[in-house]
């Protein structure tokens, strides 16, 4: 496995005003194996704990605030000696030990000497709880499912190693531009979910893949109930189930009416919240201008949901993936290519993708990069910019104009066209 996500670990470890790290994500996408890779590979030894299996650990951090004596009681039960700036102290599910994501906070104040990293598979909801949250002491990093760079060098290192090469303003060789776009077609199939991945690269049998899929789908809809509340996990159920469905109506918002009829803002907002506090949904605003800076024009009742992995909207929305892998156009591709998207953008520019819906049409994202805005239109094939969207670059003139599709780097007016398969790359290349 090779995660973008380790340069970002590395980069903390060599800080000199690091605080304990929390890795937060959805679950099975790889934090307690980043962190065990991490310790393995850049210190001289680590001392792994897992809060939801051993409860003995609990007791150490209850009304304890002595991080040296906490880390006494660490290296008795770890069997080896913590020592500063060289062992990796790692807390897993540390959401089931709210003593112990408090102590971080003690290790961010007192000891930062210790190298320490927690995560947990519940820890976004509670992350959203002022009386756990461990104020401004904890580093947090965001793990997020393979993106297609990563998909791409687990997967085909030669292809890879072509990819990274490609500069700004020089056209594709053809063969390598259809291989490309063959990958792209596989990782909305496979998605970025490490276990799909490394399923993949051993078998290379994409109905394995699809039962992990539904595996994690499974596990997910389980963990649901953990939610104490009975009503809200069947809320939370609901909801989740719903995505497909909401997303399969172009251009509308997300209705609360689609997930029960009658259903009403009040009746399922912290179902929503809940899920996106787990980044298991991600959620993007209608903006009433397209101008800097995009927060000013939020408008907070208008949104869409997408799901964090698109691999796993394929498997929950039934697609086959001879569609997919063959056919040039079936139902539901549009959505496939917008989730796709989102998820590929999601972290690269100063601000989240919103976008921009009014009686005249649609534009599919709007980014912001420093004070300039970029306009971004999906098509999920070789098809031309929409209308509106060609209209609007025309008369707003803006700085950046992007279509993303299926056809070759090249530029059109003031339209820049770039592969899907180079969502990763969009800085580079505008």
């Amino acid at each position: 496995m090779i995660r973008n996500a380790i340069k970002h670990m590395l980069a903390w470890k060599k800080r000199e005003d690091r605080k304990p790290l929390v890795l937060k994500g959805v679950r099975q996408v790889g934090k307690t194996w980043l962190m065990l890779e991490f310790g393995k590979k850049y210190y001289t030894n680590y001392v792994y704990f897992n809060l939801c299996e051993d409860d003995k650990l609990k007791p150490i951090f209850e009304n304890n605030k002595n991080p040296e004596e906490i880390v006494e009681h660490l290296s008795l039960i770890g069997g080896k000696k913590i020592l500063p700036e060289k062992t990796l102290i790692i807390f897993d599910e540390i959401h089931d030990c709210p003593e112990a994501f408090r102590a971080l906070q003690y290790f961010g104040e007192k000891a930062r000497e210790y190298h320490v990293v927690a995560a947990g598979s519940l820890l976004g909801a509670m992350l959203t709880q002022p009386e756990f949250y461990p104020n401004d002491m904890v580093d947090i990093l965001e793990i997020k499912p393979y993106y297609f760079d990563e998909y791409l060098e687990a997967t085909d290192e030669s292809l890879y190693s072509y990819y990274l090469g490609i500069e700004k303003d020089k056209p594709i060789e053809e063969t390598l531009h259809s291989r490309l776009l063959e990958a792209y077609n596989l990782y909305l199939i496979i998605g970025g979910m490490p276990e799909c991945v490394n399923s993949w690269i051993s078998y290379r049998d994409l109905k394995k893949v699809a039962q992990i899929q539904q595996d994690i789908i499974a596990d997910y809809e389980n963990t649901f109930s953990i939610y104490n509340e009975s009503l809200e996990s069947g809320r939370i159920l609901m909801t989740f189930r719903c995505i497909p469905s909401q997303l399969a109506k172009p251009n509308e918002r997300f209705k609360y009416g689609a997930i029960e009829e009658g259903g009403r803002v009040w009746d399922f907002e912290k179902a929503i919240e809940w899920l996106l506090s787990l980044d298991i949904l991600n959620r993007v605003y209608n903006i009433t201008n397209i101008e800097y800076p995009l927060s000013e024009f939020v408008m907070t009742d208008y949104f869409k949901v997408f799901m964090f992995d698109t691999g796993i909207l394929k498997q929950m929305a039934g697609i086959d993936n001879s569609d997919i892998l063959f056919k040039d156009d079936f139902k539901f591709k549009g959505q496939l290519t917008e989730n796709y998207m989102l998820q590929q953008l999601k972290g690269q520019f100063d601000a989240d993708p919103h976008y921009f819906s009014t009686l005249g049409g649609e534009i599919d994202f709007v980014l912001q990069h420093g004070t300039e805005i970029i306009l971004v239109d999906v098509k999920s094939g070789e098809d031309k910019p929409s209308p509106y969207f060609e209209w609007y670059v025309n008369a707003a003139k803006p700085e950046y104009a992007i279509r993303f599709s299926k056809n070759n780097y090249q530029k059109n007016g003031r339209i820049i066209n770039i592969p899907l398969y180079l969502v990763r790359k969009t800085k580079e290349l505008i």
